[in-house]
């Protein structure tokens, strides 16, 4: 028999989960009710619900298989950045997929002290410099400005695949993201 989970663990995935369903703003008593713990956990573990939102926006596993998927293609730089949008293609083509749950819970949660800010902002930060890292390996004229468009791409593939999924905008974004890695996209 396996062990159920403790309430810190449950806690933290139906966060994740109905933050992506529902929206950063769920309310607590909905997560409360789909983790079965008492609101006491809330404040022993993460001392509110700003604490629990930031902690289940984990970035562990977004990056985990990003780094999985570029590794898959090789050595190749080029080869590796563009697998990252092919896997989005993928990603996006799912009937569960809801978008970035990262630029969500961003733009949700408007009040600048919110822990969730610096969560997503880290999370951007360790995209950037990926891609940099990449592109720097490659020889890129201007890596950093080459990731900062690679990410704005990335961006703008997960929202249009959310408002308007039949474009299929990862398809759309794979030649702009080859040009961006060629460097020939100013």
């Amino acid at each position: 028999m396996q062990a159920k989970p403790g309430p810190r663990e449950r806690l933290l995935s139906a966060t994740r989960e109905l933050t992506y369903s529902q929206g950063a703003h769920v309310g607590l008593d909905a997560i409360l009710r789909a983790a079965q713990v008492a609101r006491r956990s809330v404040y022993q573990h993460f001392g509110g619900k700003d604490r629990l939102v930031a902690e289940a926006l984990d970035t562990t596993e977004t990056l985990t298989r990003l780094r999985a998927v570029m590794a898959a293609a090789g050595d190749d730089p080029a080869a590796r950045v563009l697998a990252a949008f092919d896997d989005l293609r993928t990603m996006t083509a799912d009937p569960s997929f809801r978008g970035c749950r990262y630029t969500a819970a961003e733009l949700a949660l408007p009040a600048a002290d919110h822990p969730v800010h610096v969560v997503v902002r880290d999370y951007k930060r360790e995209l950037h410099e990926v891609f940099e890292t990449e592109l720097t390996r490659l020889g890129h004229p201007d890596a950093v400005l080459g990731a900062t468009q690679l990410v704005v791409l990335i961006d703008g593939v997960l929202a249009l695949a959310v408002t308007r999924p039949a474009s299929d905008p990862a398809l759309a974004a794979r030649p702009l993201a080859e040009m961006i890695v060629a460097g020939t996209a100013r």
